[in-house]
C-alpha cells in the first residue's frame, strides 16, 4: 500500500484534527508528502510531527478557507515546498455555527451566510487555488468532503444541507469542466463518525452513540479511518476512472 501514492504531493485542507488527520497519516503512510492546512496551527503543526515521527513526510501551513488571500497564500506556499501538486483533500467546515443552524422560518441570515461562506464558497476558493497546479502536471485529484445532509431531507440543518447540495454540484461541475484535462473531482459523504477528539473530550451522552448505532445495519459507528481510506483511493491511480461521485461512507444509514 506504501508504493500507492509514493511520492504524490498532495494538500489536505481542514486537516487539524478529526477526519482530515486520519486522512494525512494515511496519505503519508501511502508514501504522500502532505501538505497538513488547518486554521488550527498548532493542531496541524501536531499532525504534521507525529506523521515525521512515524516515518512519513508532511509540513503545515495555516489557512482560513473564508479568506481568498490566505486561501492562495496556503497554496502557494504549499506547492512550492511540495514542488508541484497532484492533489488536493477539502475538507474544512465551520462547525461552530451549526447548533445554530435551525429551519427555514427561524433561522438566522447570518448563520445560513456563515455556513455558505465557508462551507461552499469556501470550498470553490480552495479549488480555484489548486486546480491550475493540477492542471500543471496533467492530471489531478481532488476529493471534497460532503454529507449526506444533502440528500436525507431533515427537519432542521437548512443552510448546511444547502451548502453540501452546493458543494456536490461544485465537484460535478469540476469533473465535468476539467475531466478531458486530466482531473477528478468526487466527494466522500461521511456518516455519523465517533473522531478521537469525541471519545477524548467524554461529551457524546451514550444514548446519542447507541441511538446513532440504532440507525445503520452494521455493528460499529464510523471511524475516521474509514473515510481516510476513501479519500486515499479517489487520490490514487487506482482511483482515476472514478470521477463525478459522491461516496456516501455512512455504514449503510443512507443507501443509494
Amino acid at each position: 500500500m506504501r508504493e500507492r501514492l509514493n511520492n504524490k504531493a498532495i494538500i489536505v485542507i481542514g486537516s487539524g484534527t478529526g477526519i482530515g488527520a486520519a486522512t494525512v497519516k494515511q496519505l503519508a503512510a501511502e508514501g504522500a508528502h502532505v501538505c497538513v492546512a488547518d486554521i488550527n496551527l498548532d493542531a496541524a503543526t501536531k499532525v504534521a510531527e507525529d506523521v515525521r515521527v512515524a516515518g512519513g513526510r508532511a509540513f503545515a501551513l495555516p489557512i482560513d478557507i473564508a479568506d481568498e488571500g490566505t486561501v492562495n497564500e496556503a497554496v502557494g506556499q504549499a506547492v512550492a515546498q511540495l514542488g508541484g501538486l497532484d492533489g488536493a483533500h477539502v475538507n474544512a467546515a465551520d462547525l461552530r455555527v451549526i447548533f445554530e443552524d435551525s429551519d427555514a422560518l427561524a433561522e438566522d441570515l447570518a448563520v445560513f451566510d456563515r455556513t455558505l461562506q465557508v462551507n461552499l464558497r469556501g470550498h470553490l476558493l480552495c479549488t480555484r487555488a489548486v486546480l491550475p497546479h493540477l492542471l500543471q502536471r496533467g492530471q489531478g485529484a481532488i476529493v471534497y468532503t460532503s454529507s449526506s445532509a444533502a440528500d436525507v431531507g431533515e427537519n432542521t440543518r437548512p443552510a448546511y444541507a444547502a451548502a453540501k447540495s452546493g458543494l456536490n454540484a461544485l465537484m460535478r461541475h469540476v469533473a465535468s469542466r476539467w475531466g478531458r484535462e486530466g482531473i477528478t473531482a468526487n466527494c466522500v459523504a461521511p456518516g455519523f463518525v465517533f473522531t478521537p477528539e469525541m471519545q477524548a473530550g467524554g461529551q457524546v451522552p451514550q444514548e446519542l452513540l447507541d441511538g446513532m448505532l440504532a440507525r445503520i445495519p452494521g455493528i460499529r459507528l464510523g471511524q475516521v479511518e474509514d473515510i481516510a481510506a476513501v479519500v486515499a483511493l479517489l487520490l490514487s491511480e487506482q482511483g482515476r476512472w472514478i470521477n463525478g461521485q459522491v461516496y456516501n461512507v455512512n455504514g449503510g444509514a443512507l443507501m443509494r
